[in-house]
């Protein structure tokens, strides 16, 4: 199932997707209105969906069009976390700048960014020139972990997610450049559109097989597939559990394909009005505009 955060009515909900409308339990007396208010929650406390679907009343439903939608998790308890070059192609287009040869890393690169950098579908991505002037786009996939753990192993990783959704890691590519490190770069103010939806892992079969691309004002500017990545979902899993637990409710951006804008000639970066959609097969398309 396809689920969501949204505003509606000037409230926060967390709904359920069905075509053009959206099931919102919580407007029924009879639900948790915590678990209906907040993902995290929901994640924490994950309800029957199917029996939810089943008993759906006219009064759950309401049309997609008259809600705004948010981040599926508008705030994430903890940092998000990113892997860096985990695309062959993205590493060596990325060496190549600085007039290097790549490799795959033997180890994962990973970096993090912080909650508040968060935004959702058609959330503004403010551009201020007294900040950075370098904005670059990153189409990834995101994974949300559903259940608790340390020292997973990959073939057990799987029990571990939630679900899919779709991560625009955006890059202020001269603070990155600037400072040497990734995490300032990497957390400006809506550097980190995600969404539109969390969809449920049993809905996805092979997370590893599923095309991912990169919109500029509709001009595809990366197109690639998950089964390139250098580290696969259940190694990257089973890698940062090593290091600490991961924790229901984490978010991991996966990594991009080749394609940005800062290793092209010349280089491309985003400007306002420009619109940036990243999509992952079965999974969605996340749209965002740069706004000035």
């Amino acid at each position: 199932m396809k689920l969501g955060t949204c505003r509606y009515q000037a409230q926060q909900y967390v709904f359920i997707l069905q075509g053009d409308q959206v099931l919102i339990p919580a407007l029924v007396p009879q639900y948790d209105q915590a678990i209906w208010r907040d993902m995290l929650t929901l994640i924490d406390n994950p309800p029957d969906l199917t029996a939810t679907v089943a008993a759906v009343s006219d009064a759950m439903r309401v049309p997609l069009a008259d809600i705004e939608l948010l981040a599926p998790i508008p705030r994430p308890r903890r940092n998000v976390m990113c892997l860096g070059l985990n695309y062959l192609e993205h590493a060596e287009e990325t060496a190549s700048q600085v007039g290097r040869s790549a490799k795959a890393p033997e180890y994962p690169i990973v970096f993090t960014k912080s909650p508040t950098s968060v935004i959702g579908h058609d959330a503004a991505i403010p551009f201020d020139p007294d900040t950075c002037s370098q904005l670059d786009w990153e189409a990834e996939l995101g994974v949300i972990i559903g259940k608790a753990g340390k020292k997973i192993q990959a073939d057990n990783a799987h029990t571990h997610i939630f679900g899919y959704t779709v991560i625009n890691d955006i890059s202020a590519r001269d603070i990155q450049l600037n400072h040497k490190q990734y995490f300032l770069g990497k957390s400006i103010d809506g550097g980190c559109p995600m969404g539109p939806f969390i969809v449920t892992a049993d809905e996805i079969t092979n997370a590893q097989q599923l095309k991912i691309e990169c919109r500029v004002n509709g001009k595809v500017k990366q197109a690639s597939n998950t089964r390139h990545m250098i580290f696969n979902i259940a190694s990257i899993i089973q890698w940062l559990s090593r290091a600490m637990p991961l924790e229901a409710g984490d978010v991991i951006a996966t990594g991009t394909p080749s394609g940005v804008g800062f290793v092209r000639q010349p280089p491309e970066f985003l400007v306002p009005g420009d619109v940036v959609e990243c999509e992952v097969e079965r999974v969605g398309v996340l749209r965002n505009r740069i706004v000035g």
